[in-house]
């Protein structure tokens, strides 16, 4: 939800007290000397709080010990920065993919280098390409993931194959449901498609609450509502 008033993460009112406390962010993970949290002890400190989308996506992933593909995009996507739709959720599929499976694998110091190659290749992908160009950046998402850890080029065979696989299987099922777009369905798509592709071709289990629903579709006039499979009954 993006939440305009109180607290952004959960909503709840902020409580200001006249003593100053140690808390922690909850995206960079800094300790700050504070007097304003959440009455469930939730803290932005200014920098995340004003951070554009790439930058917020991009230190949240490095921090978080998170392994919830799931968790940790509805986490990012009630920041303020990340809009109902728009092109930062090319670069938050990967780099969601990315942290959970290195933070799974326990190899979180490889996540600096692949999220800034992935961000650099997601703004590759325009805003509106899904409608324009027949490819929705969601799914091309995917295949970023999938080439980055298997260090696919166009010259690879399997590696390019398996990248090309994930982007063909999650495009589908993103055009099964049909439009408009909604880049939060979208990407919801996406990280489940790729959930499963990881398991049967690498045996790497993510587990997910596979009871979530989306929490934007007050935020998208365009919501397909109950012909959505993420829409809260």
């Amino acid at each position: 939800m993006d939440y305009k008033t109180g607290c952004t993460i959960c909503g709840s009112e902020l409580v200001y007290n006249n003593n100053y406390s140690k808390f922690e962010c909850f995206y960079c993970k800094n300790k700050f000397d504070t007097n304003v949290v959440c009455i469930n002890g939730h803290f932005i400190c200014d920098n995340c709080h004003s951070l554009p989308a790439y930058e917020i996506i991009q230190q949240f992933c490095l921090n978080t010990k998170l392994t919830d593909p799931i968790e940790i995009a509805i986490t990012l996507m009630q920041h303020n920065s990340i809009k109902m739709h728009g092109p930062e959720h090319h670069y938050l599929v990967p780099a969601v993919l990315l942290t959970a499976f290195y933070n799974i694998k326990g190899e979180p110091a490889k996540k600096k280098n692949q999220l800034a190659l992935a961000e650099k290749r997601a703004k590759n992908v325009l805003g509106g390409f899904c409608g324009f160009y027949g490819c929705c950046g969601a799914a091309i998402g995917t295949g970023i993931f999938m080439s980055l850890i298997t260090g696919a080029t166009p010259l690879s065979k399997n590696e390019w194959q398996l990248s090309n696989m994930l982007t063909a299987i999650t495009l589908h099922s993103i055009a099964t449901i049909g439009g408009p777009r909604c880049c939060k369905r979208d990407t919801f798509i996406a990280l489940l498609e790729s959930i499963k592709f990881l398991k049967d071709n690498y045996q790497i289990s993510i587990d997910y609450n596979n009871d979530f629903f989306c929490k934007f579709s007050s935020l998208n006039q365009q919501c397909l509502k109950h012909n959505c499979i993420f829409f809260k009954k």
